[in-house]
């Protein structure tokens, strides 16, 4: 039976409705209505939207963005401080993209509302804005949040694209986040990429023994190889939603779109990541992949959105904790 658009918006309004009951201290949505004299979410999206028609890519690098943030400290902004030591240094976060688009927005704010919206909204909302822009759908996102300002690459400890299902659920679940909504979570990998040396190693040197990883389609496979290969020193890009057949090695992918296919994709061993086949195959997660992947996109969406704004509470400077930097990179505007 197919569902509605008005009753899927219903269904995710009840369940934002309860989780802001939950204890996530002063944050709520419509923060800043009354606080400046703009519309802050719209003067948000205004800019993002365009940008994202654009360039596409500013969407995954949004998304990448506010988890390495959140993860790290909480959602707090630290990964935007410039400094030699700052986690912007990190090793996992020197390809993370998408600070110029903060600084645009954030600028543009502090025009019209100085000293008012916090950096670590801006990524929240930014992020939400790029997400809809790609047809995942709009959806509230509660504000409120302030900036931090410790910056230290050393307290950089983010899973890798390699880890295990149970490692990854364990780390996700010391967050507050629980096991499913890290599943729909790496569902935004459906508008994400990453490069020829983190799939090297199942191509072609799977656990050491120099042979592909049996758990890849082997069509996949032989695609990949074509992309990445063995003796070639350019890192290219490859999009991690390669479609959900073997037909996806001849089509576009659909990796521009924020969709449910990555859930196919996965189901048929085409997943580029190590931590995304193995979503598929481990009895922790194979039946919540298997639900988002015979389900109507709708519910992709509106789990997704459900755990974005999960991730978007983690460990929140709030009230008089914190500080609203006027330069995103900066403690003090130089």
């Amino acid at each position: 039976m197919k569902v509605s658009a008005a009753a899927v918006a219903l269904a995710f309004a009840l369940v934002l409705a309860n989780f802001a009951d939950q204890s996530h201290g002063a944050l709520q949505e419509g923060f800043y209505k009354g606080k400046c004299n703009v519309d802050v979410e719209k003067f948000v999206s205004d800019i993002i939207t365009p940008l994202v028609c654009q360039k596409p890519s500013i969407t995954p690098a949004l998304l990448r963005m506010q988890f390495h943030d959140c993860f790290v400290n909480g959602c707090d902004a630290s990964i935007l401080l410039d400094g030699s030591l700052s986690e912007k240094t990190a090793i996992p976060n020197r390809s993370v993209r998408g600070y110029d688009v903060i600084d645009l927005v954030k600028a543009a704010i502090e025009k019209s509302c100085p000293g008012v919206v916090s950096c670590a909204d801006v990524i929240v909302m930014a992020t939400r804005d790029a997400v809809a822009a790609s047809k995942g759908g709009w959806y509230s996102v509660q504000t409120g949040r302030r900036d931090g300002s410790v910056s230290l690459a050393k307290n950089v400890n983010l899973p890798g694209p390699s880890i295990s299902v149970e490692n990854s659920a364990e780390i996700f679940n010391r967050k507050g986040i629980s096991t499913e909504d890290m599943v729909h979570l790496l569902g935004g990998h459906t508008v994400g990429v990453t490069h020829c040396s983190f799939i090297k190693n199942r191509l072609y040197n799977f656990n050491n023994i120099r042979s592909t990883d049996p758990t890849m389609q082997t069509e996949l496979a032989v695609s990949l190889k074509l992309k990445c290969p063995h003796t070639s020193t350019i890192d290219n890009r490859v999009d991690l939603d390669q479609g959900g057949s073997s037909l996806a090695i001849v089509e576009e992918p659909a990796s521009k779109i924020a969709e449910n296919s990555f859930y196919k994709q996965i189901v048929n061993r085409r997943g580029v990541l190590r931590i995304d086949q193995a979503l598929a195959l481990n009895k922790l997660t194979n039946e919540i992949v298997d639900k988002a992947a015979i389900s109507l996109n709708d519910y992709f969406l509106t789990t997704f959105q459900h755990a974005m704004v999960k991730l978007g509470a983690v460990e929140v400077l709030i009230g008089t904790q914190g500080k609203i930097r006027k330069s995103c990179r900066a403690i003090k505007k130089s």
